[in-house]
């Protein structure tokens, strides 16, 4: 059984930034997918960022050029380096992970405001 956790969401003002973090524990191989999706109030599930086993990293419209996945695959953990963030990025980030299914954190709450 996978599990997700993520830390590091918080309140922070527009322009700032945060780090969201993700650990997966349980038996994991080494050919998964893990990324981010954010769900603001009111709206649908929307995805944010993904990164492969071999470093492949697309990311929305929305986040490009301000936002930054990355993995240590020793640690199982996937990272969003989040900067330059503006009101609308607020939202519950939920990491997760594909491997075999769909596995999900169980979400950490972003608020961007002044």
């Amino acid at each position: 059984q996978v599990q997700l956790v993520e830390s590091g969401g918080g309140f922070v003002q527009p322009g700032g930034s945060l780090r969201l973090s993700c650990a997966a524990s349980g038996s994991i191989g080494s050919s998964y997918v893990m990324g981010w999706y954010r769900q603001a109030p009111g709206k649908q599930r929307e995805w944010v960022a993904s990164i492969t086993s071999d470093g492949i990293t697309p990311y929305a419209d929305s986040v490009k050029g301000r936002f930054t996945i990355s993995r240590d695959n020793v640690k199982s953990t996937v990272y969003l380096q989040m900067n330059s963030l503006k009101p609308e990025d607020t939202a519950v980030y939920y990491c997760y992970m594909i491997w075999g299914r769909t596995y999900w954190g169980q979400g950490t709450q972003v608020t961007v405001s002044s």
